[in-house]
């Protein structure tokens, strides 16, 4: 030890300074203000020498003068996305619990040991920037926003005055596999050849609805009328945690076409003999599509399901097929039988048609091609005539610029 004392000693009013043998560093500390039941505020810094410690403790003052909590100096970003997934949440449903809790861990392995307090703007850019070569730039996106979204949690609670990570740019990452729809010869063939799986009943009403997936699991029999003409599903819940739909408009009731009648008859009626030889093994649950022991299905049991039915149908690959291309499909079909986009939007339970033309630009063939109709039966390549004729905008001169220059 080097500086004198080691007995506490006052300094600056109500600053003190002294020698802590058992820890073998230098303390200071301060009264920077009063609770509101009149009890003193102190905040303390540490080192190994006198001068270190009184820097420690100015850093803790300021800290302090910003707002921030006598936690903040040593709260890390692991810190952060931990307190998000655990207390942040709300009342999100079990599948986007676990893909931010996925998403967070790249943060964690990569950042997770920073003082969140230290973190900088260019940190956050060049992690983003690593996963560029192998994740997808909405991946890449959603990252981001699950750190972005566990420092404004740390920023409401006083552990950080400031958010550096809303300021970072998203680089373009590999390009996302796009959403694709079945043509309708396609969809005649699945709807023909895989009528032999149990996924079936899922899928004809999956693809000649336009129920979302997470709808169509949640299906209670009571919301089916197959004797009211026309038949109809109500749509009113989905499996998500709140048990709610994506939006209000998705509560809707839509008419059912015969084949879809006649494939939930046939559904009802095999389901019945399922519940009667599972006995007491079978758990109610109301539901129209189960396992085999009446219990919901989860979205990995229809995934495998749907891509198992249609090793079934010649020329496509089961693998590049996910539930919610059913939807997609029913879509473009829609679309490609001219059914107006206002339509389209009221049966797919969007709030308006703008929600429609954005996700499911590729399958409104019709409406996206309108234009190039028109224009082809206005001006025919016979009446204008072929080929492409202007004069280049500069001559050989004119590109190689004025001699002499």
């Amino acid at each position: 030890m080097t500086e004198e004392t080691t007995k506490p000693r006052r300094s600056r009013g109500e600053r003190s300074v002294w020698f802590d043998e058992s820890r073998n560093r230098w303390i200071a500390e301060a009264t920077v203000g009063y609770s509101g039941s009149g009890k003193r505020i102190r905040r303390k810094g540490s080192g190994t020498s006198k001068s270190a410690a009184l820097a420690a403790l100015k850093e803790r003052i300021d800290d302090y003068k910003k707002g921030l909590g006598p936690n903040a100096e040593k709260y890390t970003v692991a810190n952060a996305i931990s307190d998000w997934l655990e207390y942040g949440h709300g009342d999100v449903d079990v599948d986007t619990f676990k893909r931010h809790d996925y998403l967070s861990q790249h943060v964690v392995k990569a950042l997770g040991a920073r003082k969140l307090r230290d973190l900088r703007t260019r940190e956050v850019e060049a992690f983003l920037k690593t996963l560029a070569p192998t994740h997808a730039t909405r991946t890449i996106r959603d990252i981001k926003w699950c750190l972005n979204i566990a420092v404004r949690r740390a920023m409401a609670r006083d552990l950080i005055d400031r958010n550096v990570v809303d300021l970072a740019e998203v680089p373009r990452g590999l390009p996302g596999r796009p959403s694709k729809s079945l043509t309708k010869e396609q969809a005649i063939g699945v709807v023909t050849l895989t009528k032999a799986h149990w996924i079936y009943p899922y899928i004809v009403v999956s693809l000649l609805t336009g129920v979302r997936t997470e709808e169509t699991r949640a299906l209670l029999w009571e919301d089916v009328d197959l004797d009211s003409t026309p038949a109809t599903i109500t749509v009113l819940r989905s499996v998500r945690k709140t048990g709610d739909t994506k939006t209000q408009k998705s509560r809707r009731g839509l008419a059912i076409g015969e084949l879809v009648v006649d494939v939930l008859r046939r559904h009802r009626d095999a389901q019945e003999r399922l519940r009667a030889d599972a006995g007491a093994a079978w758990t109610e649950t109301g539901l129209v599509f189960t396992t085999k022991a009446g219990t919901g299905l989860d979205a990995a049991n229809v995934r495998r399901a749907l891509r198992s039915a249609l090793r079934l149908v010649p020329g496509i690959v089961p693998g590049d097929w996910a539930p919610r291309e059913l939807r997609h499909s029913f879509t473009s079909i829609m679309s490609e039988e001219k059914v107006p986009l206002e339509e389209i939007a009221r049966v797919l339970g969007h709030s308006g048609t703008a929600v429609t033309e954005k996700v499911y630009r590729h399958e409104l063939r019709p409406v996206i091609e309108t234009g190039a109709t028109v224009m082809d039966r206005v001006f025919t390549v016979q009446d204008v005539g072929p080929g492409w004729h202007m004069q280049p905008l500069f001559g050989v001169q004119d590109a190689e610029g004025p001699k002499g220059a």
